[in-house]
């Protein structure tokens, strides 16, 4: 991506700097941001503000457009091409995103190390996550709600949380993410990999916490079944708190 995606490289940065690289509507694009823009990763967007040197603000939502990140905000008059720019993140909204993408990745690998159970489908905003999982049998609420209760065991293990980039060959050698060879474009010569050891490893572009006790925990807010496979579980941080 063009746009350097700087909670890539740190997922607690709340502020950052840039510079403004063209305006279009109310689309401010910059050179590096740490909003993280929908539709990316499953995640919903940040939101928070941008402040130049004729004022400030609103950031409403963060998008990918081609391979950039536009800013929608709700003021774009204040800002100019080549103006430096800084960014504030609303941290409690994002923190609690980070702690549910963890915990959705350790759900999903408790749920296929027992079950076999694939992620078909999910989305996580800063109040609860969405998961589908591919479960056959009729006990599927069962399942889920053992797998919950596994995961926040791990949760309360407080392991590390490791990020790290790949050469691409290298990445696709782990099992588990040769299967992202034909979806991986070609030009993209790093992966990133997160990892909680011994637990789960994958290639991942969003936001997570450092150590899972952040979590604190998760509680299921309820259940769909979508079909005869598809089966969709929302739930949410059982300690809500801020960072």
């Amino acid at each position: 991506m063009r746009t350097r995606l700087l909670f890539q490289e740190d997922s607690y940065l709340r502020e950052f700097e840039a510079t403004v690289s063209r305006v279009e509507g109310s689309l401010v694009f910059l050179d590096a941001t740490a909003f993280h823009p929908t539709p990316y990763g499953g995640l919903d967007t940040d939101t928070g503000v941008l402040e130049s040197g004729r004022g400030r603000a609103r950031v409403l939502e963060a998008r990918v457009v081609g391979d950039e990140v536009g800013h929608v905000v709700d003021d774009p008059s204040v800002f100019a091409v080549g103006d430096r720019v800084r960014g504030v993140i609303d941290w409690d909204r994002r923190y609690s995103m980070m702690k549910l993408h963890t915990a959705s990745h350790i759900l999903a690998s408790v749920l296929y190390e027992r079950h076999g159970a694939m992620v078909t489908g999910g989305h996580i905003t800063w109040e609860y996550a969405r998961d589908d999982f591919s479960i056959e049998s009729s006990e599927w609420k069962r399942i889920i709600e053992d797998a919950v209760e596994e995961t926040n065991r791990i949760i309360a293990r407080c392991l590390e949380v490791r990020v790290y980039w790949l050469p691409r060959e290298e990445a696709l050698k782990i099992p588990g993410l040769v299967k992202l060879a034909d979806k991986m474009p070609p030009e993209v010569e790093r992966v990133r990999i997160v990892e909680i050891p011994g637990v789960d490893i994958q290639a991942d572009g969003g936001p997570h916490v450092k150590n899972t006790c952040e979590i604190g925990g998760i509680r299921i807010l309820k259940f769909e079944s979508k079909g005869r496979r598809r089966r969709r579980v929302y739930y949410t941080l059982a300690q809500p708190r801020p960072g």
